[in-house]
C-alpha cells in the first residue's frame, strides 16, 4: 500500500553521501585534478539535486493514508479532475506555506543563480537578499513547502515525516557549511556567526551587497 513512500525515504537517505560528494570541490580537485573533479562534482550534484527533488516529491504523492483536521472538516473544495476533496483548513494551512516557502526558494536561486544551485559550486559568499537573514533560504522553504503540501494532499506519512526532513536537511546543511569553510575561511565563519542557519532573528532583517 505505501511501497512508494518507502521507495522514497529509501531513496532520500541514498541520495544523501551522493550529495556529500557533490560539495567536496576540494577533495574532488585532489584526486582527479582541477578540471575533472570539477566535472566530476557537477554530476554528482545533477544526480543529487534532481534526486532529491524526486524523491522529496515522492513522500507527498505516494499512497498512504489521509488525515483530516477536524475542525471545519465539512467545508471542502473539489477538485474536478482528480475528484480528490481538499478540506478548507488544509488549504487555508497550505497558501501560506507554499507561498512564503516558493518565494525563498525562488529569491535563494536569484541570489546565487541557477548554475550555482545545480552544481553546488560557489564562486563567492553570497549575503544579500534571502541570504541577510538565513544561511540556506532554499531548504527552509523546501521545509515550509512539505508541510503545506501535505496539508493540502492530506498525506498523513509525509506530515508524519516532517522532523525527519528537517534532520536530513540539517545534515546537508552543516556537511555544505563544512566546505565552505573550507574554501572560503574566516569569511564564511564570520557570515555563520552572523546570519542563522534556518529561523531568522526578528528585528534584523538587513540587506547587504554581496562579497
Amino acid at each position: 500500500m505505501c511501497t512508494g513512500f518507502i521507495i522514497s525515504v529509501l531513496g532520500l537517505v541514498g541520495i544523501i553521501p551522493v550529495h556529500f560528494l557533490s560539495v567536496e570541490h576540494l577533495k574532488l580537485q585532489k584526486k582527479y585534478g582541477k578540471d575533472r573533479g570539477r566535472k566530476i562534482g557537477e554530476i554528482y550534484s545533477l544526480i543529487s539535486g534532481w534526486g532529491l527533488f524526486l524523491f522529496w516529491a515522492g513522500l507527498w504523492f505516494s499512497s498512504q493514508p489521509r488525515f483530516i483536521v477536524p475542525i471545519f472538516s465539512a467545508l471542502a473544495v473539489t477538485v474536478p479532475v482528480v475528484s480528490f476533496m481538499i478540506p478548507v483548513l488544509h488549504l487555508m494551512i497550505f497558501l501560506p506555506f507554499f507561498l512564503v516557502g516558493a518565494w525563498l526558494g525562488i529569491e535563494g536561486v536569484k541570489e546565487t543563480t541557477l548554475r550555482v544551485a545545480e552544481t553546488h559550486r560557489a564562486e563567492r559568499i553570497i549575503t544579500s537578499g534571502v541570504y541577510s537573514f538565513v544561511r540556506h533560504p532554499q531548504y527552509l522553504g523546501g521545509l515550509l513547502v512539505h508541510v503545506g503540501v501535505s496539508f493540502l494532499l492530506s498525506a498523513w506519512f509525509s506530515l508524519l515525516s516532517a522532523p525527519t526532513m528537517a534532520m536530513l536537511v540539517y545534515l546537508i546543511s552543516r556537511k555544505e557549511e563544512e566546505e565552505l569553510i573550507k574554501e572560503f575561511g574566516k569569511e564564511y565563519e564570520d557570515y555563520g556567526k552572523e546570519v542563522p542557519m534556518f529561523i531568522p532573528r526578528l528585528g534584523r532583517w538587513r540587506v547587504q551587497s554581496s562579497f
